[in-house]
């Protein structure tokens, strides 16, 4: 009986292999007839499904409206063809253009490698297995693997990976470059220069001494910044408000879902609804009246939330702070000369969108993020221990027929249907893997964001980070080791029906490497039917089929809220991390078995075009993004697709290990591919990342910055307005339902029920007849005219810019008064030294040498000519600049970059604004040269003074030096035969918000005398 049984095994086993292509053709089959299927239900549903298919015709930002697709069958292809990326780019925002970026990358490199592969390695491993190998230990899969060729054959293999490791670099090195050009012009774009983050700084892990705007302003001044602050704001502590208010929006939602299924059709149903509370599972629990508890824990959360507000301390501060700069160059040139250092303790880095900060972990302290990510990691190995239950059922799956000689059941299925056998086989698998795939990217974000990420997009480059680590491990190297120790069983079941000794089994196990070798190139197979699954489900998010089914679900069997409907309408956020972490476990799957099983990157090759034609309309017409990050995404994306590549190398290395012994040394030759990818990626981090990071500006881009005056950054409270917690001033929502069931509310609630009429602050202050319900909720009617969200109001709040918004947190940290009698000023104005007065009375002299007023070593920053000498300037300055020397323009203006400045044994002079007069300023193409200096006396008084040019802190208050008679602002300088005229002062562009528009008193110092010539900033040649 034993023997009959090892019969059917070894039969059943050799079986397998003419059972492999049949299960791979079943499941190509399938997935191209369901697909096709999807194209077609695709193309009749979008001509009448625009809120579904193309939501972002009529809610879009600004005029970034989508180009027109036709309604025919095939009408939205033409837009996908003649839509180019500069066009994209303006459309859609840089981070989506980035993801079609990579996308375009993946498909040509792709397509390459295969076109390689298919070319050079398929007919060496089919010519070979029709020489070498029996007919009965091949198949048709197999002839076209690297599985069972030998000998010197193998490094022609070999060739194949360093010609693949070439064309990767390649392709990279291209598309990085373009990524850096993008990056710069994102930089310089209109809609990125207005942006008031753009030119913030965040400083976080502030010590507690210095949580103050004082203490800010202390620890840029500490490191001596080239730049002034025009403003500061120190974080302030909210409390518990941000959880009230969400539980009372959830509360909210709670209480309009149980009215619109109890009131559905305008009817009321047979019976209340109800609640359990507390039981488990079901089991036991007390049950309530849905709608009375709801409503009553509706009103307990809009009196703590009252009471909240008018109790919270805005004088306790957080750990972070912001600084406002007065140009966005400004920003950059400071976060990056601080990129490396930690002044204080703190961290300075460009502040985020305020849209994308977590403010909930913001203001975490270092410690409590230690131990929430120790506890992240933790989770994070008991989810890939879990994991491993999944991947032993597919593993089962995947050999089915290797089991039927073992379970009864398949032995009597696959020989009554041999068909339905195989096409399970080849289905089952990558269906079930995608089934317990779906919510690893749920569990890994949330870990992610408990772990103590600070913005979205940091999030976002973590999961990505993450998952892509977790999928390599669990579905590459986990799923083969659980193939090397089933099919080691297997073998060792076989020796056993031999009944050889136990001494034979141990010396079979010599043929372990062998076995592993088979096993991971035999997995091919499993993966040529992952492909076709993974591209039949990108067509059906294209198609958005289950989605379609929920609202037709809640539609007409639950009901939908009015705030579900209006939501539902707006185009919905793009998840950039689920569907790059996606892309690259394909490229890294492809790269793997490029060398080994050519057909796997034909596969892949042929889902990332499908991907990037899908998704490309997708991010066209259907999805947004949620913050714009200007593509930050793409050195992440980068690294893992050049890991495949070492992975790529890593499993030649053990297949040449294997086949001919690690002691021949033939596997080195698989080695110098790794190296070369090191090296690349050192130059890219070299010569790439610096442009990637910041806006470094040219000498011309920093003349003709558009300047910001503190005057108005502190005067409207800018940064406190952009960067205060957004709890301060969030809108609660206001219960809402459909127009045709408010007259029911009567026989609802008990108690008397007042009508009036009341602003949805949540539909932008728009007005509806609500009725007053027991406990004092209002409950609104919204008319079905006013379902879908309004576009007007969607572009409010798509919008960066939003100072003309409703901010109730001005008004609560306006009522805040600092402990500080300057707490306002970006940074306290210079000290009155010793020489000040002459210095003002007689402007600069060769004798004279230019110094900081605000420091006490007095070093001399010009030379006896006027200029910058980087020779003779000597500081104690912390700064760091890391990048090469440029000259000194002879007859620069504006400050220069301060990359310009080699190590940390420099420091920048102050800025020099001068006071421009009316003609200079009329006309921005005109500028009146310096003249000859005129006596004091001879000084005519002008009409009136020319908007100013400089931040107010360049000068003392003017009640300490009050101006004794006016000046004419024509005649600045002293003749001196070095100064040349000077045409690139008249291009200097004013902002609309700075202080050029307002005629202000001449600066201090000026009576009898030229004007005062020092102030702070960067440096500037005279």
């Amino acid at each position: 009986m034993a023997d009959n049984d090892l019969d059917k095994f070894i039969d059943e086993t050799t079986s397998q292999r003419s059972l492999a292509p049949v299960a791979v053709a079943s499941q190509v089959a399938l997935m191209f007839g369901v697909s096709f299927a999807t194209i077609i239900v695709f193309n009749v549903l979008r001509p009448r499904n625009k809120i579904v298919y193309e939501p972002k015709v009529k809610y879009h930002v600004g005029d970034k409206v989508p180009p027109r697709a036709s309604d025919s069958f095939l009408g939205w292809v033409s837009p996908l063809l003649h839509t180019k990326e500069p066009e994209l780019v303006d459309k859609i925002g840089l981070d989506a253009a980035i993801f079609l970026r990579f996308l375009r990358l993946c498909r040509w490199l792709f397509t390459a490698i295969a076109v390689l592969t298919c070319a050079v390695l398929i007919p060496i491993n089919v010519v070979y297995n029709i020489k070498s190998v029996p007919s009965e230990s091949r198949d048709a899969l197999s002839m076209l693997t690297i599985r069972n060729v030998k000998g010197d054959l193998l490094f022609a293999h070999v060739a194949v990976t360093y010609a693949i490791t070439f064309i990767v670099i390649a392709f990279v090195y291209m598309h990085w470059r373009e990524v850096v050009r993008l990056r710069k012009e994102w930089f310089r774009s209109p809609e990125y220069l207005q942006s008031f983050y753009a030119r913030t700084l965040m400083t976080t892990d502030v010590p507690k001494k210095l949580q103050s705007d004082e203490g800010i302003r202390a620890i840029f001044e500490s490191v001596q910044v080239p730049y002034p602050t025009t403003s500061v704001h120190i974080g302030r502590k909210v409390g518990r408000l941000p959880e009230l208010i969400e539980y009372h929006n959830d509360a909210v939602r709670e209480l309009e879902a149980v009215l619109v299924k109890y009131l559905k059709g305008g009817k009321i149903g047979k019976k209340r609804p109800t609640i359990t509370i507390g039981g488990f599972m079901g089991i036991g629990g007390e049950k309530k009246d849905a709608i009375d508890y709801y409503t009553a824990k509706l009103q307990r959360a809009e009196r703590a939330v009252e009471e909240f507000r008018n109790q919270i301390d805005l004088r306790k501060p957080e750990n972070y702070g912001f600084a406002s700069m007065a140009a966005v160059p400004y920003a950059h040139i400071v976060a990056n000369m601080l990129r490396h250092k930690h002044p204080k303790g703190t961290t300075i880095t460009l502040a985020p969108n305020p849209k994308d900060i977590v403010w909930k972990n913001l203001g975490r302290s270092r410690s409590d993020i230690r131990g929430k990510q120790t506890i992240g990691w933790l989770w994070l190995i008991a989810v890939c221990a879990f994991n491993t239950v999944p991947l032993l059922i597919i593993s089962i799956l995947a050999n089915l027929s290797s089991l039927t000689a073992f379970v009864p059941f398949l032995e009597t299925w696959s020989d009554a249907s041999p068909g339905s056998f195989t096409f399970l086989s080849g289905v089952l698998p990558p269906a079930v893997s995608a089934l317990f795939g779906w919510a690893l990217p749920i569990i890994m974000r949330k870990l992610t964001k408990y772990m103590g990420a600070y913005t979205h997009s940091r999030m976002d480059r973590a999961v990505v980070a993450r998952y892509f680590a977790f999928l390599i491990i669990s579905q590459l190297i986990i799923f083969t080791l659980i193939g090397v120790i089933f099919n080691s069983v297997k073998q060792i079941v076989i020796l056993i029906g031999k009944h050889k000794s136990f001494q034979d089994i141990i010396d079979n196990l010599h043929q372990l490497p062998q076995t592993i070798n088979e096993t991971y190139i035999d997995q091919a197979s499993y993966w040529l039917t992952y492909f076709p699954l993974r591209g039949f489900l990108v067509l059906f998010d294209l198609a958005q089929l289950l989605n379609l089914f929920v609202v037709y679900f809640k539609t007409h069997f639950l009901g939908r809220t009015p705030r579900e409907i209006r939501e539902w309408t707006q185009p919905p956020d793009f998840q950039f991390a689920i569907y790059f972490s996606n892309l690259l476990f394909m490229a890294a799957v492809g790269l793997f078995f490029a060398p080994l099983a050519p057909l796997v990157v034909v596969a892949c090759a042929v889902v990332f075009w499908i991907s990037s034609w899908v998704y490309k309309y997708q991010l066209m017409f259907v999805f947004v993004s949620k913050t714009e990050s200007g593509g930050r995404m793409w050195n992440v994306v980068i690294n893992r697709l050049l890991a495949g590549v070492v992975l790529m190398q890593c499993i030649m290395i053990l297949t040449i290990g294997l086949q001919h012994g690690f002691s021949s040394l033939h596997w080195i030759a698989t080695i110098p591919p790794i190296l070369f990818i090191v090296i690349f990626k050192m130059y890219i981090h070299r010569f790439f990342q610096p442009s990637f990071r910041y806006y470094i500006p040219t000498e011309a881009e920093l003349r003709e910055a558009q300047i910001h005056s503190r005057r108005n950054d502190t005067a409207r409270n800018r940064l406190e307005k952009r960067f205060g917690h957004p709890a301060l001033h969030s809108e609660l929502f206001t219960p809402m339902v459909h127009a045709n069931m408010t007259h029911l509310l009567p026989q609802v609630f008990h108690g008397k029920i007042s009508n009036v009429q009341t602003k949805l602050d949540d539909m932008g202050g728009q007005s509806a007849e609500a009725h007053v319900v027991a406990g004092g909720i209002k409950i609104a009617g919204v008319q079905e005219r006013d379902l879908e969200y309004d576009p007007a109001l969607y572009r409010r709040d798509r919008g960066d810019d939003w100072d003309t918004q409703s901010i109730s947190s001005t008004n609560l940290l306006s009522e805040t008064k600092s402990m500080y009698p300057d707490a306002r000023s970006a940074s306290p104005g210079p000290t009155k030294m010793l020489g000040y007065d002459r210095y003002l009375a007689q402007g600069p002299t060769p004798e004279i040498e230019m110094t900081r007023l605000d420091i006490p070593d007095n070093q001399p920053l010009l030379n006896s000519s006027g200029y910058f000498d980087a020779n003779l300037a000597a500081s104690r300055s912390n700064v760091d600049l890391g990048y090469a020397t440029t000259p000194l323009s002879e007859y620069s203006h504006a400050p220069l970059n301060p990359n310009a400045y080699p190590n940390d044994g420099y420091r920048e002079a102050p800025l020099h604004r001068p006071y421009p007069s009316q003609q200079e300023y009329a006309s921005p193409s005109q500028y009146t040269p310096p003249q000859q200096y005129t006596p004091p006396q001879q000084y005519a008084p002008p009409q009136q003074y020319a908007p100013q040019q400089y931040a107010p802190q360049d000068y003392a208050p003017p009640q300490q030096y009050p101006p004794q008679r006016p000046y004419s602002p024509a005649q600045q300088y002293p003749a001196h035969n070095r100064y040349p005229s000077q045409p690139g002062m008249g291009s200097q562009r004013a902002s609309p918000d700075s202080s050029y528009g307002h005629p202000a008193p001449p600066p201090p110092g000026l009576a009898g005398g030229t004007p005062n010539m020092a102030g702070r900033g960067a440096h500037r040649a005279l």
